[in-house]
């Protein structure tokens, strides 16, 4: 009998022959340097990623609850910020109080300024008190702005005239002209005359018989 030219291999002896691949599903090459570095390379990645758009939701968040409280239904007056002037214009407010026969409460916040989230949460947390108060006699303003925006910088219009901030506190007598805080409070009659000086900033603004002395006019 002839030998086979090719023998088949013993039992223990078998090669396994590799599938064969597709054109569209053969595996890429092995990255130089090893997949562990690529993988960590790719996890650091999304963690940055993760990272920015938590601030920015953050950040989001901050600038929503920022402001006079809804349940006091505040007027909010966004800025026209152009060439370097950042002007509130209280053309409208004015004349919505003396329609309604209202004095007008005027808050200057800032979205990035703490003292002012201080200040809103005490409105807050004594709305149940407050609203009704606030209510009767006052048309809340708020005004928002920015810890950036320096006096030189903050223009309130009335009409067709528009002041910056000095020369808008002298005009109104306000003895808080020399120097811009956050947050600032004004009352004034429909027809925009102070009512009563106000303290720089609202730090004394901590109970609610403070704030209905504010109120009250009582100085």
């Amino acid at each position: 009998m002839r030998p086979l030219l090719n023998p088949p291999p013993d039992a223990g002896e078998r090669t396994r022959v590799p599938p064969a691949q597709s054109e569209g599903t053969r595996l890429p090459p092995p990255q130089s340097g090893g997949g562990l570095g690529w993988r960590r390379n790719a996890l650091a990645r999304a963690v940055t990623a993760a990272s920015i758009l938590l601030c920015v939701l953050a950040f989001t968040n901050v600038a929503a609850a920022a402001g006079i409280p809804a349940d006091y239904a505040p007027m909010v007056i966004e800025p026209n910020v152009k060439d370097g002037r950042t002007e509130f214009d209280l053309t409208g407010a004015q004349g919505r109080a003396q329609r309604e026969h209202k004095r007008l409460y005027v808050y200057l916040g800032a979205i990035d300024c703490p003292y002012c989230r201080i200040y809103e949460t005490f409105l807050r947390q004594n709305a149940h008190e407050l609203v009704q108060e606030f209510a009767r006699d006052y048309l809340i303003v708020d005004l928002r702005s920015a810890l950036s925006v320096k006096a030189s910088m903050l223009y309130f219009k009335v009409g067709a005239e528009s002041l910056d901030y000095k020369a808008f506190m002298e005009k109104i007598g306000d003895e808080r002209a020399r120097l811009l805080v956050y947050p600032s409070v004004w009352l004034f009659s429909p027809e925009l005359k102070p009512l009563m000086q106000m303290p720089a900033g609202t730090g004394t603004f901590q109970t609610v018989p403070e704030q209905l002395e504010i109120l009250h006019l009582v100085q």
